[in-house]
């Protein structure tokens, strides 16, 4: 795969910091250039591409405009939506140039149930079929499925309609390795650190989620954005 990854994380106004984290870790492990978008609402609301109603159920604010990703990235290549409760620790080249492109996407194929009933910041646990299939997709923008999924399907079809995958054909999606989307506190730590660890039902940036599996590691990818965000103002002071 010779393009650049189009990647579309989602953002919460809540952990603007998870965002940051999932940023870095994505572009310091890509062995080539990505582009790497904040997936924010109202923006999107502003743009006329998003005006479904307001979903006070919605564990996210993104929990349908991840949907949006193909037609946003506008490429007959890959571009890919992930959630912002992720960090990446290898190189996500990896995963895009083995691809198998007669597929229109490629996710983890989850099969379990949550342990938790609450996540997060208190909000609830649901359970429904395919259930964290959406946490991390894989489109391909040349499969008409996926060029299909515009803004008014988007705005108009129901939240299980698009988290379930029922608008690609099931011999369509592609599965990946659990370990690019391996959902913390669901399964046993590996031996060998996950490609991508999802922090599902919460992460270190929650006081009540300090102790999870691989904490240290969020936590030192948290130290390295926020050592950048510094480098201007030690540069000036020592200047």
């Amino acid at each position: 795969m010779s393009d650049v990854a189009k990647i579309y994380v989602g953002y919460d106004s809540r952990e603007d910091i998870a965002w940051q984290v999932c940023r870095h870790s994505l572009a310091r492990h890509a062995s080539r250039p990505v582009e790497i978008h904040p997936l924010r609402q109202p923006a999107l609301r502003d743009l006329g591409l998003y005006s479904r109603a307001p979903d006070v159920g919605a564990t996210t604010e993104f929990s349908l405009t991840r949907f949006l990703t193909p037609y946003l990235a506008d490429t007959a290549g890959w571009s890919i939506f992930v959630d912002c409760d992720f960090l990446f620790t290898r190189d996500i080249y990896e995963l895009l140039d083995g691809l198998d492109r007669s597929k229109a996407v490629h996710v983890v194929k989850h099969d379990y149930t949550p342990s938790q009933t609450i996540k997060m910041d208190g909000q609830p646990q649901t359970t429904y079929p395919r259930k964290n299939w959406s946490s991390f997709i894989v489109f391909n923008g040349s499969s008409e499925p996926v060029r299909n999924l515009t803004p008014r399907v988007v705005n108009s079809a129901t939240p299980a309609f698009l988290h379930r995958f029922s608008w690609v054909p099931d011999e369509l999606i592609g599965g990946l390795d659990l370990a690019w989307n391996f959902l913390e506190g669901e399964y046993p730590a590996p031996a060998a650190t996950p490609a991508a660890i999802h922090y599902t039902n919460g992460g270190p940036w929650f006081e009540q989620w300090q102790d999870v599996d691989f904490a240290d590691l969020w936590t030192r990818e948290r130290d390295m954005v926020e050592a950048r965000r510094d480098e201007p103002h030690r540069s000036s002071v020592g200047a």
